[in-house]
C-alpha cells in the first residue's frame, strides 16, 4: 500500500478546523514552526503541534481588559521575538522586553537600553521554558504560560495580548482552575472533557484577535504555573475526547451545585441572537433528578417540599446544597429598587423600570412558572399600583440581592409575610444550588466520581442525555486529504462511525503506525451511520489514527466521507441509592 503522508498534514488532531476556522502551517524560521489562521496572524509555537492551537486573550490583573497600550515580557529560557515571521532580536532568561504601542507601530525596549520600532504583529517564543507577563499574577502566582504570545493590533495605539497554546496544553491550565482536585480523578476527566468540548465547539470569537478569554466570560484559565499533577493526568487520560449528540460537539454546560435535580437547557437560556426565552432545547441538556424516584418540582408545594430539605443527592456536600436568604419588606424593597433598573436592561423586565422611576409598596411575589427542577422561571412583583413580569434565571438571581451579592440560584422558594394593609414586611427564601443547574454539577460529578467510584463516563452520561463519547467528527472531502486524530481510550469496544457519500469501498489508515486498510463499503452512501469494529488496531492508553482521503474523491464535488470514532457508546445511565 502506497501512502506519502507529509508529516504537517498527521499531526493536526481533530481535522483541519478549529471554531470555524482553518490552520495552516508557514516558513520555519529560526527552528520554530509558523502557525496561521485564517484570520491572518501567524504565530510562532517552539514545537509540531499535536492538537489544534487556541487564541485565548490575557486580561489584566483583574480581567477589566484585554486591552494594553504597553506590557512587559519575560521567559524562563531564551525568549525569541518576532516582527510578524522576521527574527527581531534573542534575549536571555527573565529579562524583561517593555513594549509600548503608539501611532501605529510597536516600540520595543530591551534591558541593554537598545530600542527598535517595528509594525508587528510581535511575537515572542520561550523554546525551552514559559512566558510571563511583568507584575502579572494568577491564584498569587506569577502568570506563566505555555506556547506562545502574540501582541495584536487593536488600534493605533492599543494591542491585545493573545497567548497562542495548543488546546491540550490550554485545558492543563483550565481544569484545576475550574474544579477543585480534591474532587478527584474521575470527575477532574468529567470537568475536561466538558472543557474540551467548549472551546472546540465553533462559537462567535470573543474578539478579531482571539478565540476565548481567560476569565469566567470563557473558562478560567490561569496557565502552567497553576496546574496540578492530578488535573494534568485527566487531561492526559482523555486526550482527544469529546462529548457527541447526532454527530455534533455538544454544548456542554456545567455549574457549581444543581442543587439535587438539573434543569432544561431551554428554560434557563435565552436564544443568544434572537433574544427568544424560553430558547430552543437541547435535547441532551434535560432536567433529571438525581433521585431516581424524584417527582418533577414544577408547582410551588413540591419546591417547597423539595429545596426545604435535604433529600439524597450527588450535590449534598456542597455548601450551596441549601441555603436561606432574609429581608425586611424595607430592605427587599431598597434592593429592587436599584436591580430592576439594572435587570430592565436584559429585556427580560417587563414593564421595564427606569432610572428615576419609584417603586411602590410590595404587595406580593408571585411565582408564575417553574422547570423541571423547581427553578423559577417567570414570576410576578406586585406592589399596590404596578405589576412587573420577570423572567429567565441569571435576571432572577441578579434582582434578588442579598448583603451584596445575587442569589445562588433560581431554584427558590419565597415566603412572604405581609402587614394588615396588605404590604410584605418580611421575605424569607429557602433554595438550593448554585448557578444555572444546567447540565454537569462540579459537585455532584465530585461525590459520584470519589464516593461513588462511578467513572467519568458514567457521570458524564448522568448529565448529559444520550451522548456518545469519541472524537470529534472529520470529513474527507479533498482528495490527498489526510487528518489524524489522538485519542485515549481504557475500554475494550472502539467502533468507527462513519458516513460515506464517496464512491470508494476502502478506507486507508495508519493506526498506531501501521498501515490499515478497512473495507466501508456498508455505509457506502447510506441512509443512515454505519459503524465498524476496530477494536483489534486499538491499544489501551494513547492512540493514532490518520485517515488518508481516497481517490474517488476526485469525481465529485459532493462527494465525502465523515467520520468519528466512537469509545464510548450512548448509555441510559441511571444510578439506584
Amino acid at each position: 500500500m502506497k501512502k506519502h503522508i507529509c508529516l504537517l498534514s498527521v499531526i493536526i488532531l481533530f481535522g483541519v478546523t478549529f471554531n470555524q476556522h482553518a490552520f495552516s502551517f508557514g516558513e520555519i524560521p529560526a527552528a520554530t514552526l509558523q502557525v496561521a489562521s485564517n484570520a491572518g496572524y501567524n504565530t510562532a509555537i517552539t514545537s509540531v503541534p499535536r492538537s489544534p492551537v487556541v487564541r485565548v486573550g490575557i486580561g489584566n490583573a483583574n480581567f477589566g481588559t484585554y486591552v494594553y497600550s504597553n506590557i512587559g515580557i519575560y521567559g524562563t529560557s531564551d525568549v525569541q521575538i518576532y516582527d510578524n515571521n522576521r527574527l527581531v532580536k534573542s534575549v536571555p532568561a527573565y529579562a524583561d522586553v517593555l513594549i509600548k504601542r503608539s501611532s501605529g507601530l510597536y516600540e520595543i525596549t530591551f534591558e541593554d537600553g537598545e530600542k527598535v520600532s517595528v509594525f508587528g504583529p510581535v511575537r515572542f517564543t520561550c523554546n525551552s521554558g514559559l512566558l510571563g507577563v511583568k507584575d502579572l499574577k494568577r491564584a498569587g502566582k506569577p502568570a506563566l504560560y505555555h506556547g506562545a504570545f502574540e501582541l495584536a493590533k487593536y488600534d493605533n495605539n492599543r494591542f491585545n495580548l493573545v497567548n497562542m497554546i495548543e488546546v491540550e496544553e490550554y485545558l492543563k491550565g483550565v481544569v484545576p482552575n475550574e474544579m477543585p482536585v480534591d474532587f478527584g480523578l474521575n470527575a477532574l476527566k468529567a470537568q475536561t472533557v466538558a472543557a474540551r468540548n467548549y472551546v472546540l465547539s465553533p462559537r462567535v470569537k470573543s474578539s478579531p484577535n482571539y478565540d476565548v478569554v481567560d476569565s469566567v466570560a470563557s473558562q478560567v484559565y490561569y496557565g502552567a504555573n497553576t496546574e496540578k499533577p492530578l488535573a494534568t493526568q485527566a487531561v492526559e487520560e482523555t486526550e482527544g475526547v469529546v462529548a457527541l449528540y447526532n454527530w455534533d460537539l455538544i454544548l456542554a454546560q456545567y455549574s457549581s451545585t444543581a442543587g439535587g435535580y438539573t434543569e432544561d437547557f431551554s428554560l434557563a437560556f435565552s436564544d443568544p441572537n434572537t433574544k427568544e426565552f424560553p430558547s430552543k432545547e437541547r435535547p441532551y441538556l434535560k432536567a433529571k433528578a438525581d433521585i431516581l424516584t424524584q417527582k418533577p418540582l414544577n408547582n410551588d408545594d413540591d419546591a417547597a417540599e423539595f429545596y426545604k430539605s435535604r433529600p439524597d443527592s450527588f450535590d449534598i456536600r456542597s455548601p450551596y446544597y441549601r441555603w436561606e436568604k432574609d429581608w425586611t419588606g424595607q430592605e427587599l424593597h431598597d434592593v429592587l429598587q436599584n436591580t430592576l433598573v439594572a435587570q430592565s436592561a436584559t429585556g427580560f423586565v417587563k414593564p421595564a423600570f427606569n432610572k428615576g422611576d419609584k417603586l411602590d409598596n410590595l404587595v406580593a411575589i408571585n411565582v408564575k412558572r417553574r422547570g423541571e427542577s423547581g427553578k423559577i422561571v417567570e414570576l410576578e412583583i406586585v406592589t399596590e399600583s404596578q405589576n412587573f413580569i420577570v423572567q429567565k434565571e441569571l435576571v432572577i438571581r441578579r434582582l434578588f440581592v442579598n448583603k451584596g451579592k445575587a442569589l445562588p440560584s433560581a431554584n427558590v422558594v419565597f415566603e412572604c409575610a405581609q402587614d394588615d394593609y396588605g404590604n410584605i414586611v418580611s421575605v424569607k427564601a429557602y433554595g438550593g444550588g448554585y448557578g444555572h443547574g444546567v447540565g454537569l454539577s462540579q459537585f455532584g460529578a465530585g461525590f459520584m466520581g470519589s464516593e461513588l467510584n462511578i467513572p467519568y463516563e458514567k457521570i458524564l452520561q448522568h448529565y448529559y442525555t444520550d451522548i456518545v463519547l469519541g472524537t470529534k467528527p472529520v470529513m474527507l472531502s479533498q482528495p490527498n486529504q489526510n487528518v489524524t486524530q489522538n485519542f485515549y481510550t481504557t475500554g475494550k469496544e472502539t467502533n468507527l462511525v462513519i458516513d460515506n457519500h464517496s464512491a470508494d469501498k476502502t478506507l486507508e489508515c495508519v493506526i498506531n503506525g501501521k498501515d490499515v486498510t478497512l473495507d466501508i463499503a456498508g455505509a457506502l452512501f447510506a441512509d443512515k451511520e454505519s459503524k465498524l469494529d476496530i477494536s483489534k488496531y486499538i491499544k489501551k492508553g494513547r492512540n493514532t489514527i490518520t485517515f488518508i482521503a481516497p481517490e474517488a474523491l476526485r469525481h465529485g464535488k459532493d462527494k465525502y466521507i465523515k467520520l468519528y470514532v466512537e469509545l464510548v457508546k450512548k448509555d441510559d445511565f441511571k444510578y439506584n441509592w
